[in-house]
C-alpha cells in the first residue's frame, strides 16, 4: 500500500464515522501550552477540547476530530538508526473524541480499520491494556470490550507502559490500550526481553502501532490525579510503522518516504547501505534532515536554547554522520532537496519555504565546519583523551564521541570512551533538574533577555491593578526571549486609553531607575505588607519576595511579588516597554503580550 493511500484510507475512514478531518497542526506548541518546546503527538494542539476549555462544536463543528499530524520527538534519538522503527520526525494518524464515544467504539474502530480497511490478519493483533496501581484501577472494561470483538491475546501492563501523558508537566491523560503487531519469527533480531516473547519486547518481532488512550484524568505537577469533566479519546497510530507492515518491510527506513532519501544518500556519499555501520549513518542523516526541515518549514531557527537547540543538536549529528561517510562540504542542502520533493504534495509549504530551509541548513553545516575545525586543533595538542576532555570536546567544540575516536584513532591515542559517558551521565542529571524548573514562573529560560521581560512582567501586573483596580490578579505567565504574556483577571477589553495609561506607568517605572529588591520572610510577613502572590497552597513558611521602588517594610514600592526570582538589579536595565495585543483568554480573563525594546 502506498504512503498517500494509507493517508486517504484512515482520513476516508473516520470521516463516515462522524469525523472532522483537519489538517496537521504546526510543530509549534500553542501559545497556551508552555510545557512543551514542540508537538509531539496529535493530541497537543487539542488540548484545550480534552480539559473542555474550548468547545469543539463551536470551532469544529463536530465532537469527534481526526488528523493525520507531523510529530517531532527526541526523547529515543540514540535509538534512530539503530531499530527498524525509532524517529525523531513522524507522521501521527489519529482521531479523537472530546466527550462524544468511548471505549466500545474507539476500540470497535480500531479494529474495522486494520482488519477490514487495510488487510492486517486479526490473529496477528496482540493487545495490552493497564492492569493499575494504588491511585488508579485497572482497565477490566477494555478486556471486556476486546475480548467481546473477537480479541483473546491481551497482556496486562504497568503504568511504565500503558498509562499515558501527560506529554510535560502537567496536563490530561489516562490508561491506555495499546495494539501491537506480530511480524513472526524471522524478525526476531535481538534476544528476547520478556518470557515467552509477546508485545513490549525488544527483539523486533512485535511492533505497536495504534495507541488508544482513554484521556479521563488530569495530573497536576505534584503527581495528583484528579477526574476530568468529560472522557474523552485520544489515539495515534504511527504511519511509517504501518507502512512497514503493510509493505513487509525490513523497517521504516525501506518504506517510500524514506528509501528514496537512503539511496540518494547512498549514491551521493558512494557508500554501501548493507554495511551496517553505514546503514546507522546513513538513516540518521536522513531522519534527521527530515525532521530539521519541517521545524524550519514552521519557524524555528537553530539557536543554543529550547527548541532552536534541538535543530541545532539534530543538524549536526546529521552533518557529522555525512562527514564521517565523505569528507566534503555542502552536501546537506542537497540531500533536503531530496526530502523536499517526497512530501511536497502532501505539504506544499514545503517548496513554498524551500529557499529559507535550505538556507539555515547551509549555514549550519558551514557554521559547524568551522566549530569542528577549531575542535580538532585542540585535539591535535592531546596525547591522551579522558573522559572529561572527551566530554569538553563534545560540549565546548560539538565534537561528537565518534568523531573524536575516528581522529584519535589514526594518532594512536586512546578515548576513554566510559569515562565520556559518565561525564555525559552528570551533564544529562543537571540538565534534568533544570528543565524540571524550567516553567517555574512561566520563564523559558534564565538568558539575560528573558530576565529582563521578566521584571518588566512585575511592573505590568503592577500597573494594571494601578490603573484597572485591585480586582486584578495574575491568572497565568509564559515568558520567552521575544515577549512576555500575562493572564490576568478583568471582565472587559481594555481601552486604547487604558493601554496607553499601563504603558506609560511602566516606562516611567523604568526611566525613573527604581532599584530592585530581593528578601527572604515568613509567608504571613509578605501578605501582611501587601505582596501578590498566585497558588498560595503552594508557598513554603518562608518565601523570596521581590520589591520594585524600596523595601517591603518602607511600603514605599511600586510592586511586590513573592517570586523565585530572577530580575534585573534596577529598572534602568530594561529599555522601552512596548505593549504587542490585548485580547480575551476567557471569560473574565483578558491577557497583554508585551516586549522590550532595548536602546
Amino acid at each position: 500500500m502506498e504512503y498517500s493511500q494509507l493517508k486517504d484510507k484512515f482520513l476516508d475512514f473516520f470521516e463516515k464515522k462522524g469525523h472532522k478531518i483537519l489538517p496537521s497542526f504546526s510543530l509549534l506548541p500553542p501559545e497556551y501550552d508552555p510545557t512543551l518546546l514542540l508537538v509531539n503527538a496529535g493530541m497537543v494542539p487539542l488540548k484545550p477540547y480534552f480539559l473542555s476549555q474550548k468547545d469543539p462544536l463551536k470551532d469544529f463543528g463536530s465532537k469527534k476530530v481526526a488528523t493525520i499530524q507531523r510529530c517531532v520527538r527526541t526523547l529515543d534519538i540514540e535509538k534512530v538508526g539503530q531499530t527498524p522503527r525509532h524517529l525523531t520526525f513522524f507522521e501521527m494518524m489519529g482521531n479523537f473524541s472530546f466527550g462524544d464515544y468511548f471505549k466500545e467504539e474507539a476500540i470497535a474502530w480500531s479494529l474495522d480499520f486494520l482488519t477490514k480497511n487495510i488487510g492486517l490478519p486479526k490473529e496477528r493483533l496482540h493487545i495490552t491494556v493497564f492492569k493499575g496501581n494504588e491511585k488508579i484501577p485497572a482497565d477490566e472494561e477494555s478486556i471486556k470490550i476486546w475480548q467481546k470483538n473477537g480479541i483473546n491475546k491481551i497482556y496486562e501492563f504497568s503504568e511504565k507502559d500503558n498509562f499515558w501523558g501527560p506529554p510535560g508537566l502537567e496536563g490530561p491523560c489516562g490508561p491506555n490500550t495499546e495494539i501491537h503487531y506480530d511480524r513472526g519469527p524471522e524478525f526476531k533480531k535481538e534476544k528476547c526481553t520478556i518470557k515467552g516473547c509477546g508485545p513490549n519486547c525488544e527483539c523486533g518481532r512485535f511492533v505497536e502501532i495504534w495507541n488508544l488512550v482513554f484521556m479521563e484524568y488530569y495530573k497536576d505537577r505534584d503527581g495528583n490525579f484528579q477526574k476530568l469533566k468529560q472522557q474523552n479519546v485520544d489515539t495515534g497510530m504511527g504511519l511509517e510503522r504501518v507502512l512497514m507492515i503493510l509493505n513487509n518491510k525490513e523497517s521504516v527506513f525501506e518504506t517510500e518516504v524514506f528509501w528514496p532519501i537512503i539511496e540518494f544518500i547512498q549514491n551521493y556519499f558512494g557508500v554501501d547501505y548493507q554495511n551496517q555501520e553505514n546503514k546507522r549513518m546513513i538513516r540518521v542523516i536522513a531522519d534527521h534532515l527530515k525532521a530539521a526541515i519541517f521545524m524550519i518549514a514552521d519557524g524555528i531557527v537553530p539557536s543554543n536554547i529550547e527548541r532552536g537547540y534541538i535543530l541545532r543538536r539534530l543538524l549536526r549529528r546529521s552533518i557529522h554522520y555525512g562527514m564521517i561517510l565523505k569528507k566534503e562540504k555542502n552536501f546537506s542542502g542537497k540531500i533536503a532537496e531530496k526530502i523536499i520533493e517526497i512530501y511536497r504534495n502532501d505539504y506544499p509549504f514545503l517548496e513554498n519555504k524551500k529557499e529559507e530551509i535550505l538556507l539555515q541548513i547551509n549555514k549550519e553545516e558551514e557554521k559547524f565546519s568551522k566549530v569542528i575545525s577549531q575542535g580538532l586543533k585542540y585535539l591535535e595538542k592531546e596525547k591522551v583523551i579522558d573522559g572529561v576532555k572527551a566530554f569538553y570536546l563534545f560540549s565546548t567544540y560539538g565534537l561528537p564521541l565518534e568523531l573524536i575516536e575516528e581522529v584519535a584513532r589514526e594518532k594512536n591515542i586512546k578515548v576513554d570512551r566510559e569515562g565520556f559517558y559518565q561525564e555525559f551521565k552528570k551533564h544529562q542529571e543537571i540538565s534534568r533538574a533544570k528543565n524540571n524548573k524550567r516553567f517555574v514562573g512561566g520563564l523559558e529560560s534564565h538568558s539575560k533577555r528573558v530576565i529582563k521581560l521578566h521584571t518588566a512582567h512585575h511592573l505590568l501586573l503592577a500597573a494594571l491593578r494601578k490603573i484597572l483596580g485591585d480586582h486584578v490578579h495574575q491568572k497565568g505567565s509564559n515568558i520567552n526571549e521575544e515577549r512576555l504574556r500575562l493572564d490576568f483577571s478583568h471582565p472587559q477589553k481594555l481601552t486604547e486609553e487604558q493601554l496607553k495609561k499601563v504603558e506609560d506607568f511602566v516606562n516611567q517605572a523604568i526611566l525613573q531607575k527604581l532599584n530592585v529588591f530581593c528578601q527572604e520572610v515568613d509567608l504571613e510577613t509578605a501578605k501582611k505588607f501587601g505582596a501578590l502572590g498566585e497558588f498560595e497552597a503552594k508557598y513554603q513558611p518562608k518565601v523570596t519576595v521581590y520589591t520594585i521602588g524600596d523595601t517591603l517594610e518602607s511600603g514605599d514600592f511600586i510592586s511586590a511579588e513573592i517570586c523565585g526570582g530572577p530580575h534585573v538589579k534596577n529598572t534602568g536595565e530594561l529599555g522601552i516597554f512596548k505593549i504587542l495585543k490585548e485580547e480575551s483568554v476567557a471569560a473574565g480573563i483578558r491577557r497583554i503580550k508585551a516586549t522590550l525594546i532595548e536602546e
